[in-house]
């Protein structure tokens, strides 16, 4: 029998530098949903969970407008790619390459993630 994450004591990690830094229990993270943390130098990154499962971390600065807000944005995909739209203006960013699929030279700082 195979538990499901939310039965499970996983919690979210990045890697930052050479360490993993713990975000938040993976059953805390809504599927479709996201969520801002505070990293330890002070900024702070968007963490979302898909459908699937998967998980994703981005900065969560909005380039365009520079309000923190991306952990709030909608996510979907676009030609297979999984992307975030801000809440604001509405640009898109791909969740994986961090690039903003509406505007070529804008791009977000991208985070690896895990479940452990």
């Amino acid at each position: 029998m195979t538990l499901a994450p939310e039965t499970t004591d996983l919690k979210v990690q990045l890697r930052l530098a050479d360490d993993w830094f713990t975000v938040c229990e993976l059953h805390l993270l809504l599927p479709g949903r996201g969520v801002a943390a505070l990293l330890p130098d002070g900024n702070q990154v968007a963490v979302f969970r898909d459908r699937k499962g998967r998980l994703y971390a981005i900065d969560n600065r909005d380039p365009f407008t520079g309000a923190a807000v991306l952990s709030r944005g909608l996510i979907g995909t676009h030609q297979d790619r999984p992307f975030v739209a801000s809440p604001l203006l509405k640009q898109r960013f791909d969740l994986l390459s961090g690039q903003c699929l509406d505007d070529e030279s804008v791009r977000v700082t991208t985070y690896e993630v895990r479940a452990a």
